[in-house]
């Protein structure tokens, strides 16, 4: 089973690169950066990454055909793979709060995914290209220059529709936040879009990104983790349902702004009941104490017996620490399976 990273995109290009040797170094199959608003550029930022490493992988996750124009991305991911050798990967959602702020407001999410990986497919091909779509258009993009192997074109996708297509057009999916019973849903889902596109199911790459917290104590974890809740789709119906009882989704949703509150203000989270909080953390993230690692790896290998190919697992503050436990443990306990 493949483990990938996700690590935040504030982080400056040379503190960056260190986590990525650090990572390699362990056997860490590739690196992902969360496409924030606040964030360093996700392309930019991996050049000193790529100069520094042999063997990871490397790209952003999600980027979206509103926020950037997929010819535009396509240069992008090729000059990024060019540098990199060959192992530059992104993953292509709809977009969330980058749109926003654009002040955009997605039409056929779906199709312009579906467009947006079908045009960096063509600029991945290192001819002379064009493409009119019925959202995007380009003309005459020629990445000839493009010698490296081709980058993996992923599709970030969660609900029935979206993952129906990226089967189809995507080289991979990357799920978020999903339970091994979600994960089996999934592999529902897509299977026979594989079986019917002659694509091998064995073999096709289904990653989920996971909020992964370890730190020296449990508590130091689940405050971390509690703070970041906001951010997860865990919290968010219909997620939150595979954590906890529709009666108790119903008291996280009348408390929303709470959990918005904390995540902006570096709080913990005040209005539900903490044990209620704490089933969330428990059941929808990894948080834990260093010591306790071993104890999250049956987590890890259920979603591998649901269908997942791999795990990307999201780090928060202070990194460095967790991708030794990571390596250490996780990485020996899943290479196998």
């Amino acid at each position: 089973m493949r483990v990938d990273l996700i690590i935040q995109p504030h982080l400056p290009a040379t503190e960056f690169a260190a986590l990525g040797e650090l990572a390699e170094g362990y056997g860490i199959s590739g690196v992902w950066v969360s496409n924030h608003l606040d964030g360093r550029d996700p392309f930019v930022n991996f050049v000193p990454l790529a100069e520094r490493t042999q063997r990871l992988h490397m790209g952003p996750t999600a980027l979206s055909p509103y926020e950037e124009h997929p010819m535009q991305m396509a240069k992008l991911l090729m000059t990024l793979n060019e540098i990199s050798g060959g192992r530059a990967h992104v993953a292509v959602g709809a977009g969330g709060g980058t749109i926003d702020s654009m002040g955009i407001k997605p039409v056929r999410m779906i199709r312009a995914v579906r467009e947006c990986l079908e045009i960096l497919h063509l600029a991945a091909s290192g001819e002379r290209v064009s493409y009119k779509g019925e959202i995007y258009q380009m003309q005459g993009l020629n990445t000839g220059w493009a010698k490296a192997p081709k980058p993996a074109i992923y599709a970030a996708a969660n609900k029935e529709q979206m993952l129906r297509m990226s089967a189809r057009y995507a080289d991979g999916i990357m799920t978020s936040d999903f339970t091994p019973g979600r994960l089996s849903w999934a592999r529902e889902v897509i299977d026979p879009v594989l079986d019917d596109a002659g694509r091998d199911k064995a073999t096709f790459p289904l990653i989920n990104f996971w909020a992964c917290h370890i730190k020296e104590t449990h508590e130091e974890a689940m405050a971390e983790a509690r703070l970041y809740l906001m951010a997860r789709g865990t919290i968010w119906d219909p997620y939150i349902l595979d954590v906890v009882s529709a009666e108790e989704a119903a008291v996280v949703a009348r408390h929303y702004p709470a959990f918005v509150r904390a995540y902006r203000k570096s709080s913990d989270i005040e209005g539900p009941p903490r044990e209620l909080i704490d089933k969330i953390v428990e059941r929808g993230v990894t948080a834990c104490a260093a010591s306790e690692v071993d104890g999250q790896i049956d987590r890890f290998k259920a979603m591998r017996a649901a269908g997942a190919t791999g795990v990307a697992l999201c780090l928060y503050n202070d990194p460095a620490d967790a991708i030794r436990v990571i390596g250490e443990h996780i990485v020996p306990a899943l290479k196998d399976i």
